[in-house]
C-alpha cells in the first residue's frame, strides 16, 4: 500500500508512532522517525526495520522548528522527499486548571500545537515538490469532550488547535494535492502514562478506564495505527479536513 512512499513519523520511538512506522515499512515504505531520546529511537529503529535500509532517525524536540527542518532534510537526502507526515508527537499529564503554571502551559502548547504546526509546514513544502501528499495528525478525544477524572485544560486546548488546523490546512493545501486529517483517540495504552505515573500506578489505573469506553476496553496502539494509515493511504484519497474519533464509542454517548 505504501510501496516506495516516504514518511516522517514524529513521536515514533514508542506507542502509536512506533506501530505506525513499523506497519508503514512492512507495506513497502521508508520512514524517518523522530523522538527526543536517541537511544530509545535506535532501539525502536531496529524493531521497525532490522535491515536499517528503510529507516532513519532524528532525535530532537519537535517544539523547535529546526527539528522539523532536519526531518525533511534527512527524508530528502536519504530517501528522496516526503509523501506522508504522521504528526504524532505529543505529551500528556493531567493537572487541575487552578494549579497549572505558565511553563507547563507552554510545554503543552509548544509540543502539541506549535510542534505539529511547523512540522506540517516543513513537510507540506516538500510534498509540493512531489506533486502532493498526506498529513495525518494525532489529536485527542480530550479536545472534543472534557473528562473529569483527567483534568487537562491546556492539553485539551492545544489539541483543539490541532483539530482546527486540520480544517484550515485542508482548504489551503487542497490545490497542492495535499490532504490533511486527524485521529482523536480516547484512552490508549501507551508509555505516555509512565511519564507521570509509576509502573505500579499504571497497572492499577489503566484498567479502571476500560468501562469508560462503551466497547468495554481501552485502545491499543494498533487500533490508532490502523486509522492513521488508512487516512494516509490512497483509500482515503477523497477525505480531507476530517477529525476521526477512534475512541471505543465514547463520543457516541454513555451506556
Amino acid at each position: 500500500m505504501f510501496k516506495e512512499k516516504i514518511a516522517i513519523v514524529t513521536g515514533g520511538g514508542s506507542g502509536i508512532g512506533k506501530e505506525v512506522a513499523k506497519r508503514f515499512v512492512a507495506e513497502g515504505g521508508k520512514v524517518v522517525v523522530n523522538g527526543r531520546d536517541q537511544a530509545k529511537l535506535e532501539t525502536a529503529a531496529k524493531e521497525i526495520d532490522p535491515t536499517g535500509q528503510n529507516i532513519a532517525t532524528v532525535a530532537g524536540d519537535i517544539a523547535k522548528p529546526a527539528t522539523s527542518a532536519e526531518l525533511v532534510e534527512i527524508a530528502t537526502s536519504r530517501f528522496g522527499g516526503v509523501d506522508v507526515l504522521f504528526n504524532n508527537a505529543g505529551v500528556f499529564r493531567p493537572k487541575p486548571f487552578l494549579e497549572l503554571e505558565e511553563d507547563e502551559y507552554d510545554w503543552f502548547l509548544d509540543t502539541i500545537l506549535k510542534g505539529k504546526f511547523f512540522t506540517a509546514q516543513a513537510a507540506a513544502k516538500a510534498m509540493k515538490k512531489r506533486g502532493g501528499g498526506a498529513i495525518v495528525q494525532t489529536g485527542s478525544l480530550w479536545a472534543i469532550q472534557a473528562i473529569g477524572a483527567t483534568p487537562s485544560a491546556a492539553y485539551s486546548a492545544a489539541n483543539a488547535g490541532v483539530h482546527a488546523m486540520v480544517r484550515n490546512l485542508a482548504i489551503e493545501l487542497a490545490s497542492d494535492n495535499i490532504r490533511i486529517n486527524a485521529v482523536a483517540p480516547a484512552v490508549v495504552e501507551t508509555p505516555v502514562y509512565n511519564t507521570f505515573l509509576t509502573r505500579e500506578e499504571v497497572e492499577q489505573t489503566l484498567p479502571t478506564f476500560n468501562a469508560f469506553h462503551p466497547l468495554g476496553r481501552n485502545g491499543q496502539p494498533g487500533d490508532i495505527a490502523d486509522s492513521l494509515l488508512f487516512l494516509a493511504s490512497d483509500k482515503a484519497s477523497w477525505i480531507t479536513g476530517q477529525v476521526l474519533s477512534v475512541d471505543g464509542g465514547v463520543t457516541a454517548g454513555r451506556q
